[in-house]
């Protein structure tokens, strides 16, 4: 059985997909853009900024479902520029706190909307 989750506290899915799904115990976020819900613009031109609102739209949407930042497993980071890298990885640094999840990042091609990056999340709920 799966459960969908959604908040106005991130960007609505702009296509056929959900913010997150919970299926088995497990918490499917969906890539985040670093787009401000209030807005509906990009929180900001550099990849601090951006870093900084894609985590804070995966934290929102953890949050409707009564999970936090300390449930997520494995994030998938991708890069506009892989030499963002550091710079992505010390905002990154402070949404995780003693057990890190696992990660994966890569530079692509191209991020929708022209992004410099986009974080993708899987929680764990007990």
């Amino acid at each position: 059985m799966k459960k969908i989750l959604a908040t106005t506290h991130a960007p609505a899915a702009i296509g056929p997909y959900s913010q997150a799904v919970n299926a088995g115990g497990f918490v499917f976020v969906s890539g985040q853009l670093p787009i401000d819900p209030a807005t509906g613009e990009f929180a900001g031109e550099d990849i601090a900024a951006q870093t900084r609102q894609s985590l804070t739209n995966i934290k929102n949407i953890l949050a409707s479902g009564g999970l936090t930042m300390d449930n997520v497993v494995k994030t998938t980071v991708l890069l506009k520029n892989i030499a963002d890298f550091g710079a992505m990885n010390e905002v990154y640094a402070t949404f995780f706190g003693g057990d890190c999840p696992a990660r994966a990042a890569f530079e692509v091609a191209a991020i929708p909307k022209g992004a410099l990056v986009e974080i993708e999340a899987i929680a764990y709920q007990e």
